[in-house]
């Protein structure tokens, strides 16, 4: 995960250098944005032990609202739908089985914006996200079977708190955007802050457009 955060970075500066934004600063306006893009996310253990699952490819869109504070910071208030993840396998009675797990939140995240140049934004900031639904795709060489979960009782834990940050490049009305986010609180059990252990962690590339 670490190589693909770098990748990003390092793309998005070099895009930044080569087209750098030209006119008016406009890092003191209000403005109203959409974005696009692709989650790259896992689960990691909170209590530090190894564990076996692969990371997964996702859906991210939805809107922002940036609120300047002056010239150099701001709020970024945003409302997105969000597709997480894992894959995983392994064998049971000696046959090897897959599952591939796709869970739809409603991410809200309120971020604090730092504006050094009119290019460049560090974002960070709490998120609340919201558990819409859990897609289980499992698979073994006898069959596939998938299900699909709206929860419609209170055994999950559909309501996160996570933590998020990143960085925004700015070329115009072009907003070229990676971050990164973990929860801070468990995805499922009874209700309790101890069970399971497993949350989520992901990486974010998206392309937005924003309206002053």
């Amino acid at each position: 995960m670490k190589k693909i955060i770098l990748t990003l970075l390092g793309t998005f500066f070099t895009t930044a250098i080569v087209f750098a934004q030209s006119g008016s600063d406009a890092r003191e306006s209000l403005a109203i944005g959409g974005k696009i893009g692709l989650n790259y996310s896992n689960i990691y253990d909170s209590q530090s032990e190894n564990f076996d699952a692969n990371p997964k490819i996702g859906f991210v869109a939805g809107g922002f609202l940036s609120i300047p504070i002056g010239k150099y910071f701001g709020i970024q208030p945003e409302v997105l739908y969000s597709q997480r993840g894992f894959t995983a396998s392994g064998t049971f009675l000696g046959s090897r089985y897959d599952l591939n797990r796709t869970l739809s939140f409603l991410d809200i995240p309120i971020l604090f914006a730092i504006k050094p140049t009119q290019t460049l934004t560090v974002l960070f900031g709490p998120q609340y996200s919201y558990l819409l639904k859990q897609r289980d795709e499992f698979s073994n060489s006898f069959m596939t079977t998938v299900q699909e979960q709206e929860f419609k009782n209170d055994n999950i834990r559909r309501n996160l708190f996570c933590l998020t940050g990143g960085v925004d490049f700015n070329f115009k009305n072009l907003v070229l955007g990676v971050r990164t986010g973990l929860d801070m609180t468990n995805n499922k059990g009874d209700g309790t802050s101890t069970t399971p252990r497993y949350k989520n962690i992901w990486v974010q590339g998206t392309v937005g457009f924003r309206i002053y």
